[in-house]
């Protein structure tokens, strides 16, 4: 079972309305939690100092670790959870523009849907209201991205 996540954890909101929340909390040290908007499967670890919003980049490794990414130079630190990684930076001087102080906790239950392959739009919407179209057993699943698929990804072992 994964790890609860966090209450200022926000989901896909978007990087202005990240900002309001951060603005209307108006402390430095306010933080949250967020979906990136550009890089698919990443997060964004957004604070608050002297009204500008500062964005890190959160990454989860393929063994469910977490770590931001860092500029060169910069050892990368990896933590279990994001508990862990929120405790870490709430400690001064770590990298940060600020230290995390203030969490910007969500006010409602965060749902989180599981694509479904079979709730996607296909291909027979276009057939003629007569004509029925039939996709081959191939074309109706995408298994590697399907949850419920007996198929499993095999990653090759470490050299």
């Amino acid at each position: 079972m994964a790890a609860a996540l966090p209450v200022c954890y926000h989901g896909a909101i978007t990087r202005k309305e990240c900002e309001e929340l951060l603005g209307k909390k108006n402390k430095d040290g306010a933080y949250l939690i967020r979906d990136s908007e550009t890089i698919h499967g990443a997060m964004c670890l957004c604070v608050y100092k002297k009204r500008v919003v500062y964005t890190y980049r959160l990454l989860q490794t393929h063994t469910g670790q977490y770590t931001l990414l860092t500029a060169g130079g910069l050892e990368e630190v990896f933590f279990k959870s994001l508990d862990d990684l929120i405790r870490h930076y709430k400690k001064k001087n770590q990298g940060l523009a600020m230290h995390l102080r203030h969490s910007v906790k969500r006010k409602t239950a965060l749902l989180i849907k599981v694509p479904n392959t079979l709730d996607a739009p296909s291909e027979s919407s276009s057939a003629a209201p007569n004509e029925q179209v039939n996709p081959s057993p191939e074309e109706d699943h995408d298994y590697e991205n399907d949850p419920s698929s007996d198929y499993v990804e095999v990653l090759p072992d470490a050299l």
